[in-house]
């Protein structure tokens, strides 16, 4: 079993504090630690969380190398194998609260081979880009917050009482600022005229090589053709200072250096999670001729994951040192299926485990805000005080496991169909019941879910 994270911390000393960052402004936590958060929210799959953590704590691991050695060093890309609903999606969901880091979660059914239409595998890198570009501008704000805070009350105060105003008269004004007593006061200000992120020249759009794609081009230059002058208007105090505290925000920000951060964070640390890989591949028995949405993709992903260069509006991206995680159920494939070399670049396989009555019990239990928790909160507004006996929990983990055997196995989300119909009649006539308890037990249980387990077509019962 993994040690704890209070054990763990202690076990070396040489190891980077817990919660601290590396100059990559990446969480320099550790592999039991990584473990541990993942546990508040997943049930079990042990070796998939092991497998996200190691990669993570190497992508801190590397930033710690001299520039020589780091440059060689390359992220073990995963893939993780395992029936829908275990938790494959949840992990990658969790990591990106969990991280710093750019990080994307695609499906690969969405694209197809370049040359079809559709979206190409380079838009990967593209939004990915994007996603740093929001992450940078959103440190940069946390950063000069209290700063433009202080700006946008003096400007409010030189709008009200004139710049030459007695320091006294400020200071009184400023009191009454600070308290809320001035928000409905009117005024009448210059609405700042609103940039987008990454404004480029004419020249970039007319020059091939930087990969623009068309409709981007057509929205900037539509920012550029309505891009207008400030206009006067007049507004409550409290409606004017996000305005003001918006145009201050954009004046403070170096787009250049945000963009040179973000560029730097997608190729040191950025993070692609493609799901539904499965779905792309084909039986070898079945290949013949090209499909634009299987095979031609596979094509297609193997130089961006083996390393390569992307065009993006924002300069060429090195794609070299991306973590990619791939995702498939493969019910009907195999991963021997994919490509041989796409399982090259996929060197580290994990396989999650089907759910079995225990693990959704687990499910239903354990995860910090799991579904229980939900519907009791959900029903909490309405002064219904809901109550979960212990043996109506089980009851549904059974109801659950067993439909998943008889009908299709979905995982943990068969929990969701299973909960809303036991709490369907409280959810429908509970704002009409006023303020009373109501008790979930086994009996009500088997009375609610009877006829899901009793209809030879049990899938209408189905959602």
């Amino acid at each position: 079993s993994l040690a704890s994270p209070s054990s763990s911390s202690s076990s070396s000393s040489s190891s980077a504090p817990s919660g601290s960052e590396n100059s990559s402004g990446l969480p320099c936590l550790k592999p039991s630690e990584i473990v541990h958060e993942l546990d508040k929210h997943i049930v079990g799959q042990d070796d998939g969380k092991r497998s996200v953590a190691i990669a993570l704590r190497n992508r801190w691991r590397r930033h710690q190398l001299p520039d020589d050695l780091k440059s060689e060093v390359l992220p073990k890309n995963i893939l993780m194998i395992g029936p829908t609903g275990v938790g494959k999606t949840e992990i990658a969901r969790r990591l990106a609260k969990l991280t710093h880091a750019p990080f994307i979660k695609v499906e690969a059914t969405k694209f197809t081979e370049i040359g079809f239409h559709g979206r190409d595998v380079d838009q990967i890198i593209r939004d990915l880009v994007d996603i740093a570009i929001m992450q940078q501008r959103q440190k940069r704000r946390e950063q000069t917050a209290a700063r433009v805070k202080e700006t946008v009350e003096e400007k409010i105060i030189d709008i009200l009482v004139g710049e030459e105003g007695r320091p006294g008269m400020r200071q009184s004004f400023r009191d009454l600022l600070r308290s809320g007593q001035l928000d409905e006061r009117t005024v009448e200000i210059d609405v700042p005229e609103r940039r987008t992120s990454g404004d480029v020249g004419l020249g970039v759009f007319l020059e091939p090589s930087r990969g623009i794609p068309m409709d981007d081009i057509i929205s900037r230059f539509r920012t550029m053709i309505g891009g207008g002058k400030p206009q006067k208007r007049r507004m409550s105090v409290a409606e004017c200072r996000p305005l003001i505290e918006e145009g201050e925000m954009e004046r403070q920000m170096d787009q250049d250096s945000i963009t040179r951060d973000a560029i730097l964070s997608v190729e040191n640390d950025g993070i692609v999670f493609i799901d539904e890989i499965d779905k792309i591949c084909t039986k070898s028995e079945y290949r013949h001729g090209q499909d634009a949405s299987a095979e031609g993709v596979q094509r297609d992903l193997l130089p961006i994951i083996e390393g390569s260069v992307v065009q993006t509006k924002y300069g060429n991206i090195s794609t070299d040192h991306i973590l990619f995680i791939a995702s498939g159920a493969f019910h009907d494939v195999k991963p021997s299926d994919l490509l041989a070399e796409l399982q090259g670049r996929l060197p580290i396989r994990v396989e999650l485990k089907g759910l079995q009555e225990e693990d959704l019990y687990r499910i239903l239990t354990e995860p910090k805000h799991n579904l229980i928790e939900q519907q009791v909160a959900l029903m909490k507004t309405e002064n219904i005080t809901l109550r979960f006996s212990e043996e109506s929990i089980r009851e549904i983990a059974k109801v659950a496991a067993e439909v998943n055997l008889t009908v299709e196995n979905i995982g943990a989300r068969r929990l969701h169909t299973v909960v809303e119909r036991i709490c369907e009649d409280v959810s429908f006539y509970g704002p009409d019941w006023g303020s009373q308890e109501v008790v979930i037990t086994d009996t009500k249980v088997r009375e609610v879910v009877d006829d899901m387990l009793v209809k030879s077509d049990l899938s209408r019962y189905i959602l």
